[in-house]
């Protein structure tokens, strides 16, 4: 049999390892308009269609906010993910046994930081099927979908070959930078309908099937 075309998966973080149904991901945006309003000292009126603008024009709206309002990355990271994940985040058994028996070294690569990539996995029972995270701190504050976003996730990693990555993400815009550099992409989950992007799945679920079709090999079935 012939040997895997991959050797890592990068797993975007929020909205990928869970379902976007979670909630999480709205509460998290509310906490963002919060902080920009009640610590940035953006106008009420003006957070919602500011917050938009700074994800459109520089990735985050973090970014924005560094540039335009000089807050604190650290403070606004803190906030912005304080919350009971309890409520929204629930393990999934299929997840995790999918992702401990993926044949590749196994990344996650977010927008986020360390500390909440640390308590969403620990919440989804997770953190020992992760091999590694890269997060927006590890990107020089770099976030996705620029380009150098992923040069720099590919140094962290030690990997010198792109197109021996798999990157798993729920926003296409974050996808096909990737697919630009040669890894070939995966957009998951169905809210954002765009078919610009090599290959589609609804959840983690069928990422074992995509892998295979891909021609990962799963060592239990090459024996």
């Amino acid at each position: 049999m012939a040997p895997s075309p991959f050797r890592l998966l990068f797993l975007d973080l929020d909205d990928t390892v869970y379902p976007s149904s979670s909630g999480l991901w709205e509460a998290i945006g509310d906490r963002i308009l919060k902080y920009m309003v009640e610590v940035a000292g953006v106008p009420a009126l003006r957070a919602d269609a500011l917050r938009d603008e700074y994800f459109r024009s520089y990735g985050t709206t973090l970014t924005g906010l560094r540039i335009h309002q000089g807050v604190d990355p650290h403070d606004y990271l803190r906030y912005v993910h304080d919350l009971p994940l309890e409520r929204y985040l629930t393990p999934d058994p299929a997840v995790r046994a999918i992702l401990a028996e993926v044949p590749l070294r196994r990344v996650v690569f977010t927008n986020a930081d360390h500390g909440h990539a640390n308590r969403v996995l620990a919440r989804l029972r997770l953190t020992d099927v992760i091999d590694q995270i890269i997060d927006i701190i590890d990107l020089d504050w770099t976030p996705k979908p620029l380009e150098a976003a992923y040069t720099k996730a590919l140094a962290a990693v030690g990997e010198t070959d792109a197109t021996a990555c798999v990157l798993v993400d729920d926003m296409v815009r974050n996808v096909l930078p990737a697919e630009r550099l040669g890894m070939t992409g995966v957009l998951v989950g169905q809210k954002d309908s765009s078919e610009n992007v090599h290959f589609r799945i609804d959840s983690l679920h069928q990422l074992p099937d995509l892998l295979k079709r891909l021609g990962v090999v799963y060592p239990r079935e090459a024996a």
